[in-house]
């Protein structure tokens, strides 16, 4: 139950990008699988039934974000601290926020994929987990995961070198 746990956690995380409401989203995949667990017919491994359970309430979070919009935390804004809004620098600056914005960027680009290629990417990429696997916890044929997987890696390649020719160049201190 343990590895379970933790495949969910890490799953969810992945797929939101958010540590935000993480627990609940988590609550809400185990007990979709407590209400489930009686259809369960034992066709597909109960890790590949987690997962089709994980990724269905983390396209949820998905769709509900799209409907609330949060506001960003101004630097300007005087009633949170430097320390709130600034990571504690072990890189310099500049590279901390390279990297930042190109995290950022990904993020962006992922969100803006189909559900499915997000779904496809996140688990292939992120929770390294094999075509078969993907095939079995999305209810798709192996050959339709690896089109999305192909189509959406392609879609993160042009629109990521699209926003990085558009960014200007940061002078590096030497």
């Amino acid at each position: 139950m343990r590895d379970h746990q933790s495949m969910v956690f890490g799953t969810l995380m992945r797929m939101t990008g958010s540590r935000e409401h993480l627990d609940d989203l988590a609550q809400e995949v185990f007990l979709r699988l407590y209400r489930s667990l009686p259809s369960f017919r034992g066709e597909s491994l109960l890790s590949t039934y987690l997962y089709r359970i994980t990724v269905n309430v983390a396209q949820n979070e998905w769709k509900r974000r799209r409907r609330d919009t949060k506001s960003l935390i101004s630097i300007s804004d005087e009633m949170s601290g430097w320390e709130d809004r600034l990571e504690h620098p072990s890189r310099n600056a500049a590279e901390q926020i390279e990297e930042r914005e190109f995290q950022q960027d990904v993020e962006e680009q992922l969100r803006k994929l189909s559900q499915v290629e997000r779904a496809v990417i996140v688990l292939y990429h992120q929770e390294e987990r094999t075509y078969e696997q993907i095939s079995l916890a999305l209810g798709l044929p192996i050959g339709t995961v690896r089109t999305h997987l192909h189509r959406g890696r392609k879609k993160m390649r042009e629109a990521l070198q699209a926003t990085q020719e558009r960014r200007p160049v940061c002078a590096k201190n030497g």
